[in-house]
């Protein structure tokens, strides 16, 4: 497995009892789905209409978790795939991308997930999900690597693993552990209607573990769905209906146009850099794997607005470069990349 990513060299390092990563304090630990995408070969196609399919790992937290890598942090993946080539191919996915992979399980009877993404003519998608059950839904809360949950600076997952037992049970018992262990948890609602049982599930779903979360990030369409209907513009809106109490950032992405941040003490947006879109698959993930990389190196940008903005800009420059290429991991940027991309921006 790949878990020789962590340490500089062989010096003696300060360890505690179990810790691979103890001498790294900046440790972004992603929890949740990890599937197949069939996407299309050609763009602005339906399913049906579709030539053929190219296949392309996919699933939120672990695009933030090789994002994450990609940049330059230290991430680990939890999660179940099946004991089968798809699950197998994926294990690999992020043992090249130098993600440790030790807390995910195989399982033995239900297969990898699949979801067929197809691409419109204006880059958004439409899905079409295998999953009766999949592995990922089968994770038991017995089988959590709970050494690597405890090391985690950053703690980060979504929704989709809520939907079923036994997984939602071991998503719940994972985020204890993260938050007695003193991790920052991150939640990324990420909606994906079609998974629920009903649009009422979800929303009861989405906001049963809302209060839990430290960092919040959600999308304009997002908002519209959990307040039934409210504008995502109107600041009121997102403060009374989405900020809680315990939350140290609440982020409202706005695709290219950039994203807005609320905190306890100030509030702003920060604008996005224009690209021409590709594919928009992943362009979310990368944000937040933006976003936590910073952060990871540094928690105190949550009280500093001025370096949280450059985090923020440099985040929507990760989500930006992602949509003008196919799929989502082949299309995650490097540190430098993002690096350049702003500079190009702030001179042109």
């Amino acid at each position: 497995m790949a878990g020789n990513l962590t340490t500089g060299g062989g010096e003696d390092l300060p360890s505690d009892t179990n810790g691979k990563f103890a001498n790294n304090n900046s440790l972004v630990v992603s929890f949740g789905e990890f599937l197949i995408d069939f996407v299309p070969i050609v763009g602005g196609v339906s399913l049906a209409e579709a030539p053929a399919f190219k296949k392309a790992p996919g699933g939120a937290p672990a695009n933030v978790a090789v994002c994450v890598s990609r940049l330059g942090g230290t991430s680990a993946f939890i999660g179940k795939v099946g004991d089968d080539e798809f699950g197998r191919m994926l294990a690999n996915i992020l043992k090249e991308n130098n993600v440790d992979n030790s807390g995910m399980r195989f399982d033995h009877s239900a297969r990898t997930a699949l979801s067929f993404v197809t691409l419109r003519a204006d880059g958004e998608r439409e899905f079409l999900f295998f999953r009766h059950p999949s592995a990922d839904m089968r994770l038991h809360e017995s089988e959590l690597d709970i050494n690597l949950i405890k090391q985690a600076k950053i703690f980060h997952f979504g929704s989709i693993s809520l939907i079923e037992e036994p997984c939602k049970s071991a998503q719940l018992a994972a985020m204890n552990i993260a938050k007695k262990s003193g991790s920052i948890l991150s939640y990324d609602p990420n909606l994906r209607l079609p998974l629920w049982p009903s649009a009422e599930a979800a929303r009861k779903g989405i906001m049963s573990i809302w209060d839990q979360a430290d960092l919040i990030k959600v999308s304009e369409d997002e908002i519209t769905f959990l307040t039934e209907g409210g504008d995502p513009y109107d600041d009121n809106v997102v403060m009374k209906n989405l900020f809680h109490p315990n939350l140290k950032l609440l982020i409202v992405t706005e695709g290219p146009a950039g994203c807005r941040y609320y905190t306890k003490t100030f509030k702003g947006r920060v604008p996005g850099i224009k690209v021409k879109p590709v594919d928009t698959t992943g362009a979310g993930d990368a944000f937040v794997g933006g976003l936590l990389s910073s952060l990871a190196s540094d928690l105190n940008l949550l009280q500093d607005e001025k370096r949280l903005r450059e985090a923020l800009a440099f985040a929507n420059a990760c989500g930006a470069l992602t949509v003008t290429e196919r799929g989502a991991i082949p299309s995650l940027p490097t540190k430098q990349a993002v690096l350049d991309a702003l500079t190009k921006h702030h001179t042109s």
